[in-house]
Parts: C-alpha cells; sequence; structure tokens
C-alpha cells in the first residue's frame, strides 16, 4: 500500500493536532503518511521529501507548523503538488502561524485551512484526489450525508427540550 497523502509536521508536539487528519484519512481508506520534518531543523531532509513526493506516489501534502511555520511554504517551492498548510496554534493564539501561512508570494500557493484545522485539511485533501477518483468521491458523499444526519438528529433532541418560552 502505497501512501496517497502526506502529512507533515514541524515536530511531534503538533501530533495531538494532526491526528484529527490521520483519524479522518484512515476511517476513509485512504493511505497516507505521517513525518515529521522542520524547515528550520531540517532542511535538507525538508528538500528530499518535497523534490521526491511526486515520484512516490503523493498527491496531495498537507503540512502543519506553529510559530513562524515556514514549512508548507518551503514545501510548495519544491513541489508542484498541492500543499495544504495547517497553521497550528503554539503562540499569539495561533495568528503568527495562519498569517505566515497564508501570505505566500506569487507563484507559491498554499492552501490554508484554520488554527488547528487538521481535520479540514484531510476532507480538502480528499476532495483534491475525488476530482479523478470516484472510490473517494463516493467516500466523500457519504461522509457529507452523515454531517446532515447529525444535524437532524441534533434538530430532534432540541425539539423535545421543554422550557416555558420555548416556541419550536
Amino acid at each position: 500500500m502505497n501512501p496517497l497523502i502526506s502529512i507533515i509536521m514541524g515536530s511531534t508536539s503538533d501530533l495531538p493536532v494532526m491526528e484529527k487528519a490521520a483519524q479522518f484519512l484512515n476511517e476513509m481508506e485512504i493511505p497516507f503518511e505521517i513525518n515529521a520534518l522542520s524547515a528550520h531543523r531540517t532542511p535538507e531532509e525538508v528538500e528530499k521529501f518535497a523534490k521526491g513526493a511526486r515520484e512516490r506516489g503523493i498527491r496531495v501534502i498537507i503540512a502543519a507548523a506553529g510559530m513562524a511555520a515556514h514549512l508548507p511554504g518551503v514545501i510548495a517551492s519544491m513541489t508542484t503538488l498541492p500543499v495544504i498548510g495547517v497553521p497550528i496554534k503554539a503562540s499569539l493564539d495561533g495568528l503568527d502561524a495562519l498569517l505566515a501561512i497564508v501570505q505566500m508570494p506569487p507563484g507559491i500557493p498554499v492552501a490554508t485551512v484554520g488554527i488547528n484545522g487538521s481535520l479540514n485539511a484531510a476532507i480538502l485533501a480528499l476532495q483534491m484526489i475525488a476530482t479523478g477518483d470516484e472510490s473517494a468521491q463516493q467516500k466523500l458523499a457519504a461522509y457529507k450525508e452523515n454531517l446532515k444526519k447529525k444535524i437532524r438528529q441534533a434538530n430532534e433532541e432540541l425539539a423535545n427540550l421543554s422550557y416555558k418560552y420555548k416556541t419550536n
């Protein structure tokens, strides 16, 4: 089994946030890999990873980083694969990471999700893959239908709440 999506984080301290992405991809039965690489501490390994990802069959890269948050942009500068940046709340409530990832120069795009938004990053990565994969498209459709069911169920439960001035 070869990975289609690569989850890269600046350090293992980001794992509690990135586990949501891994869990989603696992539930969707999408092969993925997960590694720690640092744009500042292991730049040679980042370059080797980014330049070799396509040849290894990777189709989308999810890169998470906090604080200076250079990792997603550095990876994007070295590959033509889509890169999704996940800003990690490490300092300044994650705004420093968000701004660092979203403010890429022309020609080096990084799709960016919300602070600590690894689940959305994984969903977006699967949506990218699903543009050419009917099985992935069906998995996404089922996932989104389940989201609708959860909201409908929540409304049924809310309807059973009783308050003197509640009108619905």
